[in-house]
């Protein structure tokens, strides 16, 4: 399953938001989404977790978790339109 991640400090790592995702299970990939001029945070990502009770754990225990002192916002990704 593919989980959206929100408001994330723009000096957070994706191997950091890996690591805060691989408690609740194992994780396909992590990807932090940065501007193309500046290579900078958008402040979101993705992380895909191999079994989709794992990713509902991971919604359930980040969603509002504090990383790098910003309350995370984790939710099923939606696809793009």
């Amino acid at each position: 399953m593919n989980l959206f991640v929100g408001n994330l400090s723009y000096q957070l790592t994706e191997e950091e938001l890996r690591e805060a995702f691989e408690t609740h299970g194992s994780v396909t990939s992590a990807a932090i989404i940065t501007e193309r001029d500046t290579g900078r945070s958008r402040g979101f990502g993705f992380v895909e977790m191999a079994e989709d009770s794992d990713a509902r754990k991971a919604i359930e225990a980040l969603n509002g978790f504090d990383l790098g002192g910003r309350a995370l916002t984790v939710n099923e990704a939606r696809p793009r339109r």
